[in-house]
């Protein structure tokens, strides 16, 4: 139970009550919830209008009467479907009689499902409720008059304050009663301290209801109950250096909680040191065993290890925390050389597989297939004002964001309406790179793209959003998740996109079993975060330049990047053995190569093919004699793969043709370029024969395994090669 809860016994003298009640009376919004509010009466009535009311239509069509749970029916209308049977055609069919008359009136003295009346309490319980319930408002908290309804009678009929309630009175109540009586107590407790003047960092032990620290990163709303415990840090000195780093940067309480976290693991590891008392004594040593703690640290809960990963973060985090605590001066009785040193202060990242994460880039044909069963996505239910198409209409959009633009899908909930802008008359994202922190980001986006996205702006527009989510594209639907604007993408990956995956009929792989029929792809491997892999993927198996893939994916380091362009030992050696039988020479003459081991150690890849001239191999294709000029070499070795290498490489003689041309060069010059297009037109004519010939499995087989080599390739060809030209170079990207 949170502190709030523990109310003040004994009630309060009358002079303060007086001025405690005025104080919040200056507070309240007098023109708080026009239409449902009547200061006048005292009565509040639910409005089915209002998205933060839980007020609803009798699901009866003709039924006037309002109840308090979407889809739902009035009690006459419940009693009389029951005495029908419940017949399915009930909600559209029936009239509805003079019974429904207590939904309105005769309950309650007058009051229905969806009001309550503050006339029977007395002037500060009543301003009290008000002021807690207009800022529970101003957090897009849905105001559920019901319960306020039921609660109100089971106060005490003499209370005078609800901070005189006795400290169990919450545990009589039932799990709804008490939870609504909680929330407006810890608005109160947080206006009382307020009001008192009162400290509430001055403790070791936080009320984060009382501190008014917002919530986290990507909870952008105060924090309403919740503790910060330092009491963990053992040393007087880090202790009190902690809480006045809280007071004065006032982090989120998600921060704070890591840094204190961090710090204890530190504060454990000072506890054995004979100067961890004394912070005027602490030197490089007692770092290196602070670090060693942390490179032992575990779970305090389970008692099991952390994770490498996890380890790193946590010395992160206190490295940040000491930079900060001396940037503000509060380690200025601690020596400089009590620091973090990169050269011994590091926890080693684990060595990764060098293999393919295979599986986590959703394939293309599945894609393919997702897009052609996209009217399944959606929910089943719809709110004020929503109707199901227009959560499928968001989720549709939403989805096909994340598939076009590669952002992560947390990345792509967060988008903001405007988030498209022209550039030279090309569409442009604006997003936030939130896992690097770096915001205001901009990704060139193809004009479909921009189209899906205004489109679905264009139809927002036209849709009641709450306040607290005006801002962004996609507002978090229904009433559950309030105190957040914009869909989670958590939400979405764990229910509507694995309900659509659930709905999907069969998704079929691209291979056959042994009676020739279509395998299925098993749905558990598509993961929605798979669609930014896919992006990277599409682009790295293009033959996109890494360091243009980098700035696309926005890495910060291009080793990030170069995964997507490595393609395992197994998979590369399936492709070489696949197109190396399909090798021909610069005569179109078939020179396959049935050991793919023997293909790799005789050849070395030049931009347009493969070479075998010994010296060019044992130069790792940097010795080439006459320039690359590859057709006319009887070394020259291409394979389906460099196909469109070669058709790139024709494209551009020619164009080099003209301008020589132009230029009035010399006839050898027009021959050479004329000798060199006709003989890759040879080898490219031969091997698309070939290719041709082959059975349709068999033809994908080789695309497939010649995709693999030039993604292989495209990786190799980052490291710069001096000895090629600058359109050599430019190919071999």
């Amino acid at each position: 139970m949170s502190a709030v809860l523990a109310t003040v016994p004994g009630g309060q003298p009358e002079a303060s009550q007086a001025e405690w009640q005025s104080w919040l009376a200056t507070r309240l919004e007098p023109q708080w919830r026009q239409g449902e509010w009547n200061p006048e009466t005292n009565v509040f009535t639910g409005s089915i209008d209002n998205p933060l009311t839980a007020a609803y239509p009798c699901r009866v069509v003709r039924c006037p009467a309002r109840v308090e749970s979407f889809k739902s029916y009035c009690s006459g209308c419940t009693h009389d479907r029951r005495s029908k049977g419940n017949p399915p055609d009930f909600a559209t069919t029936h009239v509805p009689g003079s019974r429904h008359g207590n939904q309105h009136g005769g309950v309650n003295h007058g009051i229905g499902k969806t009001q309550f009346t503050l006339t029977q309490l007395s002037t500060t319980v009543r301003t009290e409720i008000l002021f807690a319930l207009q800022q529970r408002d101003h957090l897009d908290v849905t105001l559920v008059p019901g319960r306020v309804r039921t609660l109100i009678p089971r106060l005490p009929t003499d209370l005078r304050s609800l901070l005189d309630l006795p400290a169990g009175f919450p545990e009589t109540l039932d799990k709804l009663r008490r939870a609504t009586l909680r929330g407006l107590l810890e608005q109160l407790a947080w206006a009382r301290s307020q009001y008192e003047g009162a400290d509430p960092t001055a403790g070791d032990i936080w009320d984060c209801g009382l501190v008014g620290l917002i919530a986290g990163r990507r909870r952008e709303y105060r924090a309403v109950f919740g503790t910060i415990d330092f009491t963990v840090l053992r040393q007087p000195w880090l202790r009190e250096m902690a809480k006045e780093y809280g007071r004065q940067v006032r982090p989120t309480v998600q921060d704070l909680r890591a840094d204190v976290q961090a710090a204890a693991i530190a504060s454990a590891a000072l506890a054995s040191r004979p100067n961890g008392e004394l912070p005027h004594k602490l030197q490089l040593g007692d770092m290196s065993v602070v670090v060693d703690a942390f490179r032992a640290a575990h779970n305090p809960k389970t008692g099991r290890p952390y994770g490498n990963k996890y380890r790193r973060t946590l010395l992160g985090q206190w490295r940040r925390f000491l930079d900060r605590a001396r940037l503000l001066g509060l380690m200025d009785q601690v020596p400089g050389t009590f620091a973090l040193s990169p050269a011994f202060h590091q926890i080693q990242a684990p060595v990764e597989d060098a293999e393919d994460d295979i599986g986590r880039a959703v394939p293309e044909f599945v894609i393919a297939q997702l897009d052609q069963h996209l009217h399944l996505i959606g929910t089943s239910y719809d709110r004020k004002g929503w109707t199901t198409d227009d959560y499928a209409q968001m989720y549709a959009a939403y989805y096909r964001i994340v598939r076009d633009t590669g952002r992560r899908p947390e990345e792509a909930a967060r988008l903001r309406r405007g988030c498209v802008q022209r550039v030279d008359g090309k569409p442009t994202l604006i997003y936030d790179n939130l896992k690097r922190r770096r915001y205001g980001r901009r990704l060139p986006i193809t004009e479909d793209t921009a189209r899906d996205i205004e489109t679905w702006e264009r139809r927002l527009s036209a849709l009641p959003v709450r306040s607290l989510a005006q801002e962004w594209l996609f507002p978090a639907p229904g009433q559950n998740r309030t105190r957040r604007g914009h869909m989670s993408a958590h939400h979405f990956a764990n229910r509507i996109f694995r309900t659509w995956m659930d709905r999907i009929p069969a998704l079929i792989s691209e291979g056959y079993d042994d009676q020739g029929n279509p395998v299925p792809y098993n749905s558990a491997e598509i993961t929605l975060y798979g669609l930014r892999h896919a992006y990277a993927q599409r682009h790295a198996d293009a033959g996109v330049p890494v360091d243009h893939l980098r700035e696309l994916m926005d890495h910060r380091e291009i080793d990030t990047t170069m995964g997507y362009y490595k393609v395992s030992l197994e998979r590369k050696r399936r492709a070489v053995e696949t197109v190396a039988r399909l090798t021909v020479d610069r005569h179109g003459n078939p020179r396959g190569h049935h050991d793919p081991l023997a293909y790799e150690g005789q050849t070395v890849a030049v931009p347009y093919g493969g070479c075998t001239e010994p010296s060019n191999v044992k130069a790792g294709g940097q010795h080439c004699r006459i320039r690359f000029q590859c057709a006319g070499c009887d070394f020259y070795r291409p394979d389906p793969s460099y196909l469109p290498a070669m058709e790139q490489q024709i494209t551009e003689l020619r164009a080099d043709k003209e301008a020589a041309q132009a230029m009035g060069a010399a006839s050898w010059v027009i021959r050479n370029f004329d000798d060199q297009i006709a003989g890759y037109n040879k080898s490219l004519s031969q091997m698309r024969h070939t290719l041709e010939g082959l059975p349709e499995q068999e033809r994908q087989a080789v695309e497939e395994a010649a995709r693999e080599l030039r993604k292989a390739r495209s990786a190799a060809a980052f490291v710069p090669l001096d000895a090629l030209t600058n359109r050599s170079a430019r190919e071999n990207h």
